[in-house]
């Protein structure tokens, strides 16, 4: 799903997860679980990763602008 202009998303993360995974709640808001650990922005950087192969853009279009943090983040794509 490649992205005509930006949109933002919430996405509830939960590091250490057994697996990494992107769940849709509803619209404009997203699970995700990754297995790095929440230390010195490992989880941060797998998030990002992850949900610029779910949207299917390059990393540099997937920032974190909000809860850098917290568990739950304000992204913004595109």
């Amino acid at each position: 799903m490649l992205c005509d202009k930006y949109m933002r998303i919430y996405v509830k993360v939960t590091p250490r997860a057994g697996k990494n995974e992107v769940l849709k709640i509803s619209e404009g808001e997203y699970r995700v679980k990754v297995t790095a650990p929440p230390e010195k922005g490992k989880a941060n950087e797998a998030v990002i990763e992850l949900l610029a192969d779910y949207f299917d853009v390059p990393k540099s279009l997937v920032s974190i602008i909000g809860g850098k943090s917290t568990r739950v983040k304000l992204i913004e794509i595109g």
